[in-house]
């Protein structure tokens, strides 16, 4: 039962290491962590090369079942139907996604996690921007003026990026769902669309890039899962390492805290390529819901910075392939596409 019990810790280890470390530690730890140096994961590997090759032969075969699956089209007659259907709803969740997440920034005083607070970024202004992301959130999430709003949450996220540095990389998610906004307007399910509001009218430019919406969101969202995944798990280990040892996650792994920060490193990075290529979205949005829960459970974690990661999950599920993604593109037939 041990042996049995460690073999599936392997497949949700990331639901309990990749939480956002500046979520979950004390602001006094995570300036310590990022002030020294950290670890190099990968040199847990060495005293650890039988563990770290099973289970790069495990993710393997996993990796591979699911494209074999794929590749000979198992799922496809059954599911394929239902699953175009739902297409249609992925552009309106992204819209609902980015209205209750601006909404949840504006209510918190906090930008895109709570180590982004308002005042540091707005000043003595900061009271009118919670004002104007609360007003911002309604309207996207009722769907109206999705473009002008899109446009300017845009300006925000460059402005937090001036502010920030490099570390706004790590939401990416963010600008690609308002680029896809910005492209795409307010879409089905919407006030504007039921009142017959005519909204900003867009340029020719982006009428031309339109089909670039939903790869363009795929791209960042996985780009941003990368990003974090170097960032806190590499040249910051540091932080992982600190939430391993102080959850006592050892006692659920029994491994080195070293070689658990390097298994949720790489898989968590392979979980970002996966979506920037286009490789098995579906399945790993999937699994990428499924260790977020358990991660929320377990660390108690607000639920507000996390929204985007739980709607653009159901997103790309939604979704599913565009033709500029690797597998949707390679294993395309007819009218079909990948179902997992």
């Amino acid at each position: 039962m041990p042996s049995i019990l460690i073999f599936l810790s392997a497949f949700f280890l990331p639901a309990f290491v990749l939480a956002h470390e500046v979520y979950v530690l004390p602001l006094d730890v995570i300036q310590a962590a990022m002030a020294n140096p950290s670890p190099d994961p990968f040199s847990a590997i060495a005293g650890n090369e039988l563990r770290f090759f099973f289970w790069a032969f495990v993710g393997f075969v996993v990796v591979s079942t699911i494209a074999a699956a794929t590749f000979f089209g198992l799922f496809e007659k059954r599911m394929l139907p239902t699953l175009m259907r739902l297409k249609r709803y992925a552009l309106p969740l992204a819209r609902f996604t980015a209205g209750l997440s601006t909404l949840s920034f504006g209510l918190a005083g906090a930008l895109y996690g709570t180590e982004i607070p308002f005042d540091s970024l707005f000043g003595g202004v900061t009271m009118l921007m919670q004002i104007f992301f609360v007003i911002a959130g309604a309207a996207l999430t009722l769907g109206i003026y999705t473009r002008p709003f899109a446009l300017l949450l845009a300006l925000v996220y460059a402005w937090a990026g001036y502010i920030y540095g490099w570390y706004i990389f790590t939401y990416t998610d963010h600008i690609g769902l308002y680029i896809l906004l910005l492209l795409l307007g307010s879409g089905g399910y919407s006030l504007s669309r039921a009142l017959h509001i005519n909204e900003m009218n867009a340029p020719r430019i982006i009428e031309h890039l339109r089909p670039l919406a939903f790869p363009i969101l795929r791209i960042l969202f996985g780009f941003g899962i990368m990003f974090a995944s170097i960032y806190a798990k590499y040249m910051y280990s540091a932080l992982a390492l600190n939430v391993v040892t102080m959850y006592s996650l050892t006692t659920y792994f029994p491994f080195d805290p070293l070689f658990v920060v390097l298994g949720a490193l790489i898989i968590e990075f392979l979980a970002g390529v996966l979506f920037m290529l286009g490789i098995a979205v579906r399945w790993s949005s999937l699994f990428l819901l499924f260790w977020l829960s358990l991660s929320l459970i377990y660390f108690q974690e607000d639920v507000w910075p996390h929204i985007i990661l739980f709607g653009l999950c159901g997103v790309v599920f939604l979704h599913g392939y565009d033709k500029f993604s690797l597998e949707g593109r390679l294993l395309r037939r007819r009218n079909s596409e990948p179902v997992l």
